[in-house]
């Protein structure tokens, strides 16, 4: 009774030393690739998440991260592109393939990133900030290129939205589901429902709470070039954004991987990140 007694014990001397908010981190810094893959169309959003992504990248805690984005990879929906070559460069700089001008070429790009990650033991991440078409193609590229790797076991998907996935062609989205790690968590549109919720309504302390410097010229461009397209020509009204607020949802699948479901709220997110 003693010794069961000193095991209990020290197991609640354990779980009380457990922070509350502890999430666990799913991605390996040392090995792993994030992909992070936007559709661009028809919805401004990904133009703030590029933003935002690229802010928690700039965090010291962040900025080892392995990462590779892509635009342009969207489904079968309808609607114009919102072109976002101008944020996707201030922000990642040679860090990002055209999926859109050229996805054949985009794929090959990216297909060269996984294969040196899976060469060295890291796995595959991938934040589908939209449809998933472009992965399921990826997925059989690398079947094709590395037939030995169980690509169920080594990548990863992450997807937050209903309707991105009624909009990924179905056989594509079967394909994925099928082949990979696939994982369908809350929606980032909404807050107090497991991930952060970063739509956000007339938030406009954006711009006070960033430091001058680089991450706050991207965040300029993104506001602009989202408040020029949003409902443009028939392009889909955000109206988080067309109220003056900001929506970068998607980055709810970023936080997802990488252990920050902790974070409630797009304030939350500055207030943590932006300084």
């Amino acid at each position: 009774m003693k010794a069961n007694s000193s095991v209990l014990l020290l197991t609640l001397v354990v779980f009380l030393s457990i922070p509350v908010n502890a999430q666990q981190t799913l991605f390996d810094f040392e090995k792993d690739l994030l992909l992070v893959q936007f559709d661009c169309k028809t919805d401004v959003d990904d133009i703030h998440t590029m933003a935002a992504l690229a802010t928690l990248l700039s965090n010291p805690e962040y900025s080892s991260v392995n990462y590779h984005a892509v635009a342009g990879t969207y489904g079968i929906q309808e609607g114009l592109y919102v072109p976002p070559n101008d944020v996707m460069q201030l922000a990642f700089g040679d860090h990002w393939s055209d999926a859109h001008i050229n996805p054949e070429k985009a794929l090959n790009e990216v297909l060269d990133h996984v294969k040196e990650t899976i060469s060295k033991g890291g796995d595959i991440w991938i934040a589908d900030a939209g449809q998933s078409d472009f992965s399921a193609k990826l997925v059989r590229k690398v079947q094709a290129a590395l037939p030995d790797v169980y690509t169920k076991n080594r990548i990863h998907v992450v997807q937050h939205s209903d309707w991105n996935e009624s909009v990924t062609t179905p056989e594509l989205l079967a394909y994925l589901k099928e082949n990979t790690d696939y994982h369908k968590i809350p929606d980032g549109n909404a807050e107090g429902n497991g991930t952060p919720g970063f739509r956000t309504p007339g938030y406009t302390e954006w711009e006070d709470t960033l430091s001058e410097g680089h991450i706050k010229e991207v965040w300029k461009l993104a506001v602009e070039i989202g408040n020029t397209y949003n409902a443009k020509d028939g392009r889909y009204n955000n109206e988080a954004i067309s109220s003056g607020g900001l929506d970068f949802s998607d980055l709810s699948e970023v936080c997802y991987i990488l252990g920050l479901q902790d974070i409630y709220d797009s304030r939350e997110f500055f207030d943590r990140f932006a300084k």
